[in-house]
């Protein structure tokens, strides 16, 4: 199974992009505190739209609380990794895969990092931006990991394709 890490998240509005997110790709949120807001905040409602209701996810007061009860393969996401995203192999379905992301400001603290070092990955990218923005970054880490895993029944056509059907005359 795979998972969404935020440690210490401050803005409102990517995180309820990366809610839908989540949704959208049927994967369990973590989010470690501090956050810098509330999760009642209308920033996130409104970038998570109406789905926020059918995020799976929990929240944690540290990141020793996270590491104790979450047990898998972590992946850190870091301008300081020094493998691309898309060189690790995401493939085995029955293990439990943590991407974790850190907070807007400043990333994930260095003493975190260091003893992952080996699980460090970074997206590439040119010399002119230290980084992207976190949702984005969420959204093209998690896809890379389910098209290795053949997007896991996620649906691949419309639903409710019948409501758009173009007549051709």
């Amino acid at each position: 199974m795979l998972h969404v890490v935020l440690y210490e998240p401050e803005i409102p509005g990517n995180t309820g992009n990366i809610m839908r997110t989540c949704v959208a790709a049927n994967i369990k949120l973590h989010l470690i505190k501090p956050l810098g807001f509330s999760l009642e905040d209308k920033y996130i409602k409104r970038s998570g739209v109406n789905y926020i209701d059918k995020c799976d996810y929990n929240v944690y007061e540290n990141i020793d609380e996270f590491f104790e009860k979450e047990k898998g393969t972590y992946y850190f996401l870091t301008r300081y990794g020094h493998t691309p995203h898309t060189s690790f192999n995401y493939q085995n379905k029955s293990e439990e895969i943590y991407f974790i992301f850190g907070k807007e400001s400043t990333g994930i603290p260095l003493h975190i990092l260091k003893p992952h070092i080996d699980h460090c990955a970074r997206i590439p990218m040119t010399k002119n931006v230290r980084a992207l923005n976190l949702s984005n970054t969420v959204a093209i880490v998690v896809y890379e990991a389910l098209r290795q895993q053949n997007y896991n029944d996620l649906l691949t056509d419309e639903p409710h394709k019948d409501k758009y059907l173009i007549e051709n005359s």
